[in-house]
């Protein structure tokens, strides 16, 4: 795709307020290719604006969109979708839906920025469940995870819909032509797990995606998978448990420093080595979590992202518009005849029901 992207932005979601919304936005708008689109409190909006001498040309690839509406982080997504339709998040998606935006982002309440994009925009044909990846660092290079927490409870055929959504990402984002699929489980050996699991590598060793099988948990950072399948139960809890771990080990390694002079001294000679180990581990360098599954481009971020995690999601989103990840999506599952073997078994198990009573239906 060419010419400007135009990205929405949820101006009121996040703890930190449309302020750091704002300057988000200021950093992606300062490249030529993208532009922004602020939707939330006008006065607010334009006050922090003006608290940036910006060129002109910056200025210009700015928008406000006023709303009079905002979808608390704890609010039922369910009610923000029928009560709050001039919510920042819900203008933003039926900006979408108009097509006068080419993607949302939003660190406001991702229950409700997931249900906004299914009502506006839709799912992708043939995908039953849109879910959310996340990118994270390993010891050589960057995993996708998915699903991290739009989908608790799932089906063998939604794991693996999202292993084909985060191969695509996979290689649109990080250009990886073959992504090592691995599913998250509590042993490598295909009678390990739950029926859910067990079904599922079932479906991933049929396909003709690049599965090397079950995974443990101890192999998710060392960098030899590319795609972590798992339901959002278990990815929701893996994402957490990872940046609070990243958060502990850089707190604890500034207490030892601060604790020793010797280790001051070191800390000065090795403190480019600090700097770049804490930006490998900071979630803010990966920006946002994209909604993967609808006909159309979102991405969630962290409710503590600061400007520069919001400019590197508005960049994600950019990114998955310009190299039309959902075209790659749809091919992939085409490509891989999965609808075609699902309704193959599906006939031989005695028709849809015994198959979803089997555990491989919708």
């Amino acid at each position: 795709m060419t010419g400007k992207l135009r990205i929405a932005l949820d101006a009121m979601g996040g703890d930190r307020g449309p302020e750091e919304m704002v300057a988000g936005a200021v950093l992606a708008a300062r490249q030529d290719e993208i532009s922004v689109t602020l939707l939330g409190d006008e006065v607010r909006i334009r006050a922090a604006m003006a608290a940036f001498d910006l060129p002109s040309e910056v200025a210009g690839r700015l928008e406000v969109v006023a709303t009079t509406q905002v979808v608390a982080m704890d609010e039922s997504p369910f009610e923000a979708i029928r009560r709050k339709k001039d919510s920042s998040i819900m203008r933003a998606f039926a900006l979408h839906k108009e097509g006068k935006v080419d993607a949302v982002v939003s660190a406001g309440n991702s229950g409700a920025t997931m249900a906004a994009g299914l009502k506006y925009l839709g799912r992708l044909e043939n995908i039953s469940r849109p879910g959310i990846a996340n990118s994270f660092p390993t010891m050589k290079g960057p995993v996708v995870m998915m699903d991290v927490g739009a989908n608790v409870d799932c089906r063998p055929r939604h794991l693996f819909e999202f292993g084909v959504m985060a191969v695509a990402f996979s290689r649109v984002l990080f250009g990886i032509e073959r992504p090592r699929v691995g599913l998250l489980n509590i042993g490598e050996e295909g009678g390990k797990g739950n029926i859910l699991v067990r079904n599922t590598h079932q479906l991933f060793q049929q396909s003709s995606l690049n599965y090397i099988g079950n995974i443990e948990g101890q192999q998710t950072f060392q960098g030899d998978i590319d795609v972590i399948v798992c339901d959002g139960f278990v990815g929701n809890v893996c994402l957490k448990l990872s940046e609070g771990l990243a958060e502990v080990v850089v707190s604890m390694l500034g207490d030892e420093i601060r604790k020793r002079f010797l280790a001051k001294v070191g800390y000065l000679l090795a403190r480019d080595a600090f700097a770049a180990f804490r930006r490998r581990v900071d979630y803010a360098e990966y920006g946002g979590a994209p909604l993967l599954g609808l006909q159309g481009t979102g991405v969630v971020c962290h409710g503590r992202s600061s400007d520069v995690a919001i400019k590197n999601a508005i960049g994600v989103a950019a990114e998955m518009v310009r190299h039309r990840v959902n075209d790659h999506i749809m091919n992939l599952l085409a490509a891989d005849d999965f609808l075609a073997k699902k309704a193959e078994a599906e006939a031989e198990a005695g028709g849809p029901s015994a198959a979803v009573r089997a555990g491989v239906g919708e």
